[in-house]
């Protein structure tokens, strides 16, 4: 018989605050370098990591992350005709990026092989949130696989509950939680963070990230210790290094002319600059057929060299290429209405990043769909990010959003979201634009103080106005410099972008990518402590500018009207098969959405088809009291009386009820269509309705006779 070249499958098992995540390999998937089936309850995902050939000319890594729910996992399919995963979600988009975040700096130096790492949800119990655990699977096949992946990385979620944290909180926990913090590292460090709160302060951020970078070193312990048993020995053959001496020559260079590049403040210009120093370079390095080094060594030798001088340069000089110190933001420009049509806009440019924010209000229709394994529903609040190649001064691909696009707009929704006043105050949905039209550093923070200034200039009555701004880092040989405001260059070239949005009591969301081991919570302080008062400039500046919320709404935007009907009558409003609703629609032209709780919302540009929808919907709702008066048409005149309609009801007003002259003929005084004020005299268990005009009437006067002869 034939014996099986794969492993056994080994497990491990680690507990986490009393909460377990088992994690397996050699049962599935065994063709890829590693596979690992991670468990925690009855939620399961299978992380994938594989490797390729090193393309020729390779200079950077080109790492695929992908990640894919099965609705199958939770008992579901997908809604559609199409009934099959495609494109993949707002979620797994986002998921997709909190796993590469903290993987792309772990690969060694001189790896840029073709790879990727496939996460994929097969069960899911609705208890269980599966991002942590997808960045947990992937380090770990990472970790055991042959791929050059230095050390693992572990993650965790936070929670905040009645002012106690909670690491890896259940969905039912969540929903009670002031906090959503995700954060990964090493045993040493931090990597990433991705956090979303109402208002927290510096120490309870600091408090959050220490308690969850506990649990982390302890699933990085463990991982280490299955390494070493079951991991594959690193294939290191594959690594690149540079020739030696080809940094000293490039640096030698490159020296002076890069010297006073790097202090040019215009972007365009300095590029500009940089592109010819670069150009030079390589041609004289590559000159000939005979050359001893490859294209790729030099660019990847002109890259490390650029990136010294530029952060020598701020290290000891406390400059930067655009001349500011370290804590110096760029200048602001605000111009408030700047689109005319629309129902609030704000041009927001800081230094020579842009961007054009445009804030839609809406009824209920308006809202944005969402489908994922947790639930389906809608959005009141949403914000949608651009960014078109010209923002960078580039030609390029235009369509759907890339990822990075959705990550940015996310980040900025989430960041203005613990703002956004209640649906009681304010019944409208929203929609932000954030259209980068000039980028040259965090143009995601751009987009938090335009969007909450062109929700200002829509009316919208935020809960407090905030502001966003990115810290960067240089760290060198224990040597470091936190950078307010960055540059798209000090982004690339850094150690570190930090994210920060709030307000001066607080903080709404906070984003950190960290690409070196040895950030200690000190320096991690003080660029919080730094991040605030750069966030207070910005807002400052943005409030000289918009003190506070229009109070009335543009003449563009919809008023919306909101009122309560009993669930009963809900289906008096619909109609059959809808009908009703629809004919109310089309003949006011206003928009109407009815929740559960017999909730009616109407929107509509037109005071009249508003006022004309409320009357309709309240005639067919409205019910009739004993001893109140009201006006009905006459809609049927029998021998014995009329038939009164009312709202939607319809009443006997009887002959004698008329007058109180005798009355032979009803039609010789009334007829069908006409408009009478009644008196609703009683209603019997029913509903039959009895009326009458002669209680509205005044009594005539009792003759003499007729008192004498009594």
């Amino acid at each position: 018989m034939e014996q099986s070249t794969h492993p056994e499958p080994h497990s491990i098992t680690i507990s986490i605050r009393g909460r377990s995540i088992t994690l397996e390999t050699g049962k599935i998937a065994r063709h890829a370098n590693a596979a690992v089936m991670v468990r925690s309850g009855d939620t399961m995902l299978l992380s994938t990591a594989c490797s390729g050939e090193t393309p020729p000319e390779a200079n950077f890594l080109p790492l695929k992350v992908d990640y894919q729910e099965k609705f199958s996992s939770s008992g579901k399919t997908l809604g559609g005709f199409i009934k099959r995963e495609g494109k993949p979600t707002e979620k797994e988009i986002l998921t997709c990026r909190l796993i590469d975040r903290p993987l792309r700096p772990m690969f060694e130096m001189g790896y840029y092989a073709d790879t990727q790492v496939i996460t994929t949800v097969f069960s899911y119990d609705g208890i269980h949130q599966t991002e942590p655990l997808a960045i947990c699977g992937a380090s770990a096949a990472l970790t055991l696989s042959d791929i050059p992946f230095s050390k693992p990385v572990g993650a965790v979620r936070v929670g905040m509950v009645e002012d106690c944290f909670i690491v890896n909180p259940t969905l039912e926990e969540m929903e009670d939680s002031t906090l959503d913090l995700i954060l990964a590292g090493t045993d040493d460090a931090i990597l990433m963070i991705e956090g979303f709160c109402d208002f927290f302060t510096e120490d309870q951020i600091m408090e959050a990230i220490e308690e969850g970078h506990e649990a982390i070193k302890l699933i990085c312990q463990r991982l280490s210790e299955w390494q070493q048993v079951i991991g594959k020995t690193k294939n290191r053959e594959m690594l690149r290094k540079l020739p030696e001496g080809l940094m000293k020559e490039v640096g030698l260079m490159m020296e002076k002319p890069l010297q006073k590049a790097i202090r040019i403040s215009k972007k365009s210009e300095r590029e500009g600059v940089l592109s010819l120093i670069n150009k030079e370079v390589v041609e004289t390095f590559l000159k000939g057929e005979d050359s001893k080094y490859t294209l790729h060594e030099v660019d990847e030798a002109i890259r490390l060299t650029t990136a010294h001088h530029m952060r020598q340069m701020i290290l000891k000089e406390n400059k930067r290429c655009d001349g500011r110190n370290c804590e110096s933001v760029r200048p602001i420009h605000i111009d408030m209405g700047l689109l005319p049509r629309t129902h609030g806009s704000a041009l927001f440019t800081r230094g020579e990043t842009q961007s054009i924010a445009v804030c839609t209000l809406g009824g209920e229709t308006m809202g944005q769909r969402y489908e994922d394994l947790n639930s389906d529903g809608i959005r009141r609040f949403y914000l949608q990010y651009t960014f078109p190649p010209y923002s960078v001064g580039e030609s390029g691909r235009m369509g759907f959003p890339s990822r990075r696009e959705v990550g940015h707009g996310k980040l900025a929704e989430r960041a203005l979201t613990a703002t956004i006043p209640h649906r009681e105050n304010f019944p409208y949905t929203m929609r932000l634009e954030s259209n980068i039209t000039e980028s040259n550093g965090s143009s995601s923070m751009a987009s938090v103080c335009g969007g909450c200034l062109a929700m200002m200039n829509a009316g919208v009555p935020i809960r407090r106005p905030i502001a966003g701004i990115a810290m960067g880092l240089i760290f060198e040989e224990g040597k470091y410099a936190i950078l307010s405001d960055i540059l798209g260059i000090e982004d690339a070239l850094g150690d570190m972008d930090f994210k920060v949005a709030g307000d001066a009591q607080g903080i709404t969301a906070f984003q950190l990518d960290i690409k070196v081991e040895g950030i200690t919570p000190s320096i991690m302080k003080m660029a919080l402590a730094q991040a605030k008062r750069g966030r207070v400039h910005i807002l400052n500046r943005m409030l000289e500018v918009c003190p506070k919320a229009r109070e009335t709404l543009s003449q563009y935007a919809p008023r919306i009207e909101v009122f309560k009907i009993k669930p009963s009558q809900i289906g008096t409003v619909i109609g059959p098969g809808g009908k009703q609703v629809r004919a109310i629609i089309e003949e006011t032209g206003v928009e109407i959405n009815i929740d559960d709780d017999g909730n009616i919302n109407i929107a509509s540009t037109s005071r009249e088809g508003m006022d004309r929808a409320r009357q309709i919907i309240h005639d067919l709702t409205a019910e009739l009291e004993v001893g109140k008066v009201y006006t009905g048409k006459i809609v049927s005149i029998k021998e014995f009386g009329m038939f009164i309609e009312i709202f939607n009801m319809q009443g006997l007003c009887h002959i004698s009820e008329i007058s109180y002259s005798r009355i032979d003929t009803i039609h010789d005084y009334y007829k069908e269509g006409d408009m009478i004020d009644v008196k609703v005299l009683d209603i019997d268990r029913n509903g039959r309705v009895r009326l009458s005009h002669k209680a509205l009437l005044n009594k005539p006067p009792t003759s003499r006779r007729c008192q004498a002869t009594k």
